[in-house]
């Protein structure tokens, strides 16, 4: 899906509630019609206006449905080139990967889940056999 190749200076221009674009793993997104649809308020979108924001973007750890509903929003590719070093994210566009958010994310929810029952199962026991003893 090829669109058209945009300057990061005109990428910026769209930095308002009126007109917000993003720059998220190489793509342009025009999210103006998502910002008050956005779980997490529309000034996390514009906060992330001006910059690269591919890193804002992965460490929320974005649902695979999120990133589906993100190609209605892609208006264009971003030239690499023009990005100022001060602005990046540090993350090549090499490197992205559409698994990369939910592999590592769903490991650590398990974590939570198994740490606490663990807890509760050591407790138990210990319960148990304290009741034995006495």
């Amino acid at each position: 899906m090829a669109g058209k190749l945009y300057a990061f200076e005109d990428v910026i221009k769209h930095n308002s509630k009126q007109d917000c674009w993003l720059i998220i793993s190489g793509k342009v997104y025009d999210v103006t019609p998502f910002l008050e649809e956005h779980p997490g308020g529309d000034e996390v979108l514009t906060q992330s206006t001006g910059k690269d924001a591919t890193a804002d973007f992965e460490d929320v750890g974005h649902s695979n449905d999120a990133q589906e509903k993100m190609k209605v929003f892609y208006v264009g590719d971003i030239d690499e080139s023009t990005i100022p070093s001060e602005h990046k994210s540090g993350i090549s566009p090499q490197s992205y990967t559409t698994t990369s958010v939910g592999s590592s994310g769903d490991s650590s929810k398990l974590f939570l889940y198994i740490v606490p029952l663990l807890v509760l199962a050591v407790a138990f026991v210990l319960r148990f056999y304290s009741k034995l003893s006495a």
